[in-house]
């Protein structure tokens, strides 16, 4: 896959996904923080369209409420995956800008429906501290945050799993940075097919080694790759702006890393950036680290 120029944003200012208020305003925060002009400066055309609708938790039913949102996900789920597939029909790369990483489930649908009409596959990278392959039966919380992998599995609330036309393909997926999983979840992610990178992988092998291996996964068969990257995957002490943030994560310099090798495979073709809290931040410091690390991904080089 040629390298694109054209870069369009979609902000998804959505926390109905977590318990945690505040990451439905990092969408603000990372335009505040100039993220479309220091994309121009790296070459690309960049569009930006707005950010979708979505619904204010006070003003809905309290059923809606105690269903942990499901209605109100599906449907942002629904229009994201609609403008994603056509961001990538006319052949520019989709930004998401979450919002908590529930709506990775729109974000990817909708990459995953451009693919299935070509009889193509897509490539998946995903950074978190959390491994997000919960269902409604293994979930302590039942946050939809900490479900959207599962659901690009095929498994989960049925409403969103029809998003998609088709599903990930397990063997397909690198899980990078995690370090803090359920009980019930760990049995499910060692049945998954999913190759995992936890933190102590990272601190044995290096990252280089592991964006290698993780790569040359995603790469496998697929005509793209998509990164879908938690902000909590970073320590917090680089990055504390997050809703669950995690002691232990990857250091500036590995976050950095993981993308800029992504963006010498010229494969990525799409891109979550998500979890952003400034409600929790400090200063601006994760907004301005995030834009950083999108750069990277974009190519930003050193020298």
């Amino acid at each position: 896959m040629q390298k694109h120029k054209s870069i369009d944003i979609i902000g998804v200012p959505s926390d109905l996904g977590a318990n945690l208020r505040g990451a439905n305003m990092g969408p603000a925060a990372l335009r505040i923080a100039n993220l479309k002009v220091k994309i121009e400066q790296q070459g690309y055309t960049v569009t930006d369209w707005g950010d979708l609708h979505v619904p204010i938790r006070e003003s809905l039913d309290p059923q809606i409420q105690e269903s942990k949102y499901l209605g109100p996900i599906r449907n942002i789920c629904r229009d994201l995956a609609t403008i994603t597939e056509d961001i990538m029909d006319k052949g520019a790369i989709p930004l998401t800008l979450g919002g908590d990483h529930s709506i990775a489930i729109g974000s990817i649908s909708g990459i995953l429906r451009h693919f299935h009409k070509r009889q193509q596959h897509l490539g998946l990278i995903w950074v978190d501290a959390h491994a997000d392959v919960n269902t409604p039966t293994s979930s302590p919380s039942g946050n939809i945050h900490g479900m959207p992998l599962a659901v690009l599995l095929g498994q989960g609330h049925a409403e969103l799993t029809a998003l998609s036309d088709t599903p990930l393909r397990a063997q397909n997926i690198a899980l990078i940075g995690i370090r803090n999983i359920d009980d019930e979840e760990k049995r499910i992610l060692r049945e998954s097919g999913i190759k995992y990178f936890t933190m102590r992988d990272i601190d044995e092998k290096g990252m280089f080694a592991v964006m290698r291996e993780a790569i040359s996964l995603a790469s496998d068969g697929t005509e793209g790759i998509h990164v879908s990257f938690d902000i909590d995957g970073i320590d917090p002490r680089y990055a504390p702006g997050v809703s669950t943030p995690v002691s232990g994560g990857l250091t500036l310099r590995e976050a950095h890393l993981c993308l800029e090798m992504l963006s010498e495979t010229q494969r990525l073709c799409s891109m979550d950036f998500v979890e952003l809290n400034p409600f929790t931040d400090v200063g601006a410091q994760s907004a301005n680290v995030t834009v950083d690390l999108i750069l990277s991904a974009l190519g930003k080089s050193i020298v």
